[in-house]
């Protein structure tokens, strides 16, 4: 890890005190993201509720740029250019660096065809399934850590070669088991347990971007 990086884990810890228990989870988890998106690899996300909101957020902050510009590779855009060189130059401009993730609650019409047909708890393990590949991460975020939904993806993410990081409050759970790392902030009540993930997230994501878009003196 950087320094830059550790810069970000420690005033994550500087403003929320209470994670300070959560600190070596949560750099074990960059370590697991941080190698998946080197390797090729993406991150599949599901939660319910809430914690489908946090899904959706945490793809909007690494399929586009969070706090750095992104711009892309001087050769991601000359092949841009060469493919057509009005609408590629538009593109090379805009186009901004993306980590590969997928909330997995986002697709109704497939959810729906699912949960008419087969068995509704399946719904985010049949798209672990389809999506998933050996070296991807499944991220977990249940408050509980025993949505079964969410159980159900995370030992199909298992039987694929996957990685997994469990989001969870402070109780022990299904979930932790399951998972190669679990983040278990120090809380129980649903919403309180929320407002403390959303802090541990946005640090991991800034914390990839830093590693895949910083200086290049930083890596």
């Amino acid at each position: 890890m950087t320094e830059p990086i550790r810069t970000i884990l420690d005033r994550l810890i500087e403003r929320y005190e209470q994670l300070e228990g959560c600190k070596a989870d949560i750099s074990a988890a960059y370590g697991l993201l941080e190698a998946s998106f080197a390797a090729g690899g993406k991150l599949l996300v599901a939660g319910n509720g809430g914690s489908a909101a946090d899904a959706e957020h945490i793809v909007g902050e690494l399929m586009k740029g969070f706090v750095l510009p992104r711009k892309l590779p001087r050769e991601e855009a000359q092949c841009l250019i060469a493919a057509d060189p009005e609408l590629g130059a538009t593109l090379a401009e805009q186009l901004q660096g993306a980590l590969p993730a997928i909330a997995l609650d986002g697709h109704p019409s497939l959810s729906t065809a699912y949960l008419n047909d087969c068995e509704p708890r399946l719904c985010f393990a049949q798209q672990v399934n389809g999506f998933g590949n050996p070296g991807d991460v499944f991220l977990g975020i249940s408050t509980s850590g025993n949505s079964r939904n969410v159980l159900y993806a995370a030992v199909t993410a298992k039987a694929k070669g996957m990685r997994i990081i469990g989001l969870t409050g402070a109780k022990e759970s299904e979930l932790t088991a399951h998972s190669d790392v679990c983040i278990r902030v120090p809380e129980t009540e649903t919403y309180q347990v929320q407002e403390l993930h959303l802090p541990v997230y946005h640090a991991l994501c800034l914390m990839v971007e830093e590693r895949f878009f910083g200086e290049p003196k930083n890596r």
